[in-house]
């Protein structure tokens, strides 16, 4: 938990120095440190220890990519999120995705990464590689993508699919083929039994 979040909040240091010095850009998403505690007199010898947000607590992506959040659309810390999770992926050459976003306005705890199933440069995320694909087929950018100059996932998410659509229309026999395997005899089964 500790490695993630603290991986994500690197990101979105860099992230930051980025977009903070575009004009019109303002204030940018931050990821709260966590910490790891040794308690070794308790019961539970280790804890995580984070800083208190107090306010309206807001989801401004999911794990999965199915829920509609209209917090995460239509507000600004919603919309510098979406532009994170859209930088990160841009960055990492769509390897990586920073997810789960949520906290209190412009902070942000408890977040997950989801990686290629290989990873990103030796690092592993917490979440399936289906965030990954869910995310690329239903982010819409926003007027802060367009400020980093990120390129649209739309059409290249389309023309990856219209490429695929191609090559199955254009295959010489590209009708489904009914194969049919001989099946073994079945062969009597011995059954023992025993008294006990």
């Amino acid at each position: 938990e500790c490695y993630v979040q603290n991986t994500a909040r690197e990101y979105a240091k860099i992230y930051a120095a980025e977009a903070e010095p575009l004009e019109g850009f303002g204030e940018v998403p931050e990821i709260i440190p966590i910490f790891l505690v040794h308690r070794p007199a308790n019961n539970i010898p280790y804890a995580t220890v984070e800083e208190e947000l107090v306010g309206e607590f807001v989801k401004y992506s999911v794990r999965d990519g199915k829920e509609v959040n209209f917090l995460r659309r239509d507000s600004e810390a919603g919309q510098k999120c979406c532009t994170f999770q859209h930088w990160v992926y841009e960055k990492t050459s769509g390897s990586l995705l920073v997810t789960d976003l949520q906290g209190v306005g412009m902070k942000l705890t408890d977040v997950g990464i989801a990686t290629l199933a290989k990873g990103y440069k030796g690092f592993k995320g917490n979440c399936s590689i289906s965030f990954i694909e869910q995310f690329r087929a239903l982010h819409q950018c926003n007027k802060y993508c367009e400020m980093l100059g990120l390129k649209s996932l739309r059409t290249t998410h389309q023309k990856q699919r219209k490429a695929t659509a191609m090559k199955s229309k254009n295959l010489p026999n590209s009708s489904p083929v009914k194969k049919t395997v001989p099946k073994k005899a079945r062969e009597p089964r011995d059954f023992i039994s025993s008294e006990h």
